[in-house]
């Protein structure tokens, strides 16, 4: 395959979780101001500070309001990080690759970027933010079937998911790093009912409230959370999950072409870090700093996957 088709299919499904991602981010925030009766500027900032995009949302606005990061969250199209901006990255990297696609992804990334357009052409009221919201997610949803649905399992398929699955351990150390280490106020407050909320938030954005609910009974424990988001095999949405697929998919990539690369080494010793890990451990550690060194790892690892496959060569 030409790296820049192969380029173009792992940028694709990189910016379609994106998009879902940012969506999860509103809602979390979103729900958050719905509990909590005093100042929000600090969670609004910390959602934005989780997107990456604090810089240009200050350049644009001099404080941290819901409509306003709303807003520039979802319709701005200056912000790379935004829904618009992403399901349009996403579906000029799709036209790009029209010939790697089959028609039903194509389809369903062609008609996600067209209802996501119009449902946001203007602001978006607050009653009307959670139907958007869903929108955002059925839509990256309705691609992601298509793709399991309708594609062969060759290297253009494990492009697609190397793209989704680095985006998804961007985000999800980048939640579990931000929505809790920036937002809350003080250590003194640990154990309190605003610790016990932002560690739901924590659960909700990665979409894992209910499966953390059936495998413990609901009982919130913050380590029990960082061991779930983080090491849990079975949370599609882990580090863990996430970094296995990419190694998976890496792997077939290396046995089809037969070659290995940098790349490889690369996401073996992640692989091998995780798998040998304990939840004690990482908080004797120190999770902020596990995390940092985790969202350092995985940016060099699609730094080495694009020159490795030689994506704009």
């Amino acid at each position: 395959m030409l790296g820049k088709t192969a380029g173009g299919l792992f940028w694709m499904f990189r910016y379609l979780e994106r998009s879902e991602n940012t969506a999860r981010l509103i809602d979390a925030g979103f729900r958050m101001a719905l509990v909590r009766g005093g100042a929000l500027a600090e969670e609004w900032a910390s959602v934005i500070d989780t997107a990456g995009a604090r810089a240009a949302y200050l350049a644009k606005h001099g404080s941290f309001e819901g409509p306003a990061v709303v807003d520039f969250l979802l319709r701005d199209p200056e912000n790379p990080s935004s829904v618009v901006s992403a399901i349009e990255a996403a579906r000029s990297n799709a036209r790009l690759v029209r010939t790697a696609l089959t028609r039903e992804v194509w389809e369903a990334t062609n008609e996600a970027w067209m209802s996501l357009k119009e449902a946001l052409r203007r602001p978006v009221r607050e009653p009307d933010l959670p139907h958007v919201l869903e929108l955002v997610r059925q839509r990256s949803a309705l691609v992601r079937g298509a793709l399991h649905g309708s594609m062969l399992r060759n290297d253009g398929y494990d492009f697609a998911r190397i793209g989704t699955f680095l985006e998804r351990a961007d985000n999800t150390a980048r939640i579990l790093d931000v929505k809790y280490y920036v937002l809350l106020p003080s250590l003194a407050q640990i154990g309190s009912s605003l610790d016990n909320m932002q560690w739901e938030t924590v659960l909700r954005s990665v979409a894992g409230q209910r499966a953390y609910r059936w495998l413990t009974g609901g009982e919130i424990m913050p380590m029990g959370i960082a061991e779930f988001v983080i090491l849990d095999g079975r949370m599609p949405r882990s580090l863990a999950f996430s970094v296995a697929k990419l190694s998976d998919n890496l792997g077939y990539l290396e046995r089809e072409y037969g070659t290995r690369h940098a790349c490889h080494d690369l996401v073996a010793a992640l692989h091998a870090s995780l798998s040998g890990q304990t939840i004690d451990a990482i908080f004797e550690y120190g999770l902020h700093q596990f995390l940092t060194d985790f969202l350092r790892d995985i940016a060099a690892l699609g730094l080495q996957i694009e020159q490795d496959y030689r994506f704009y060569g």
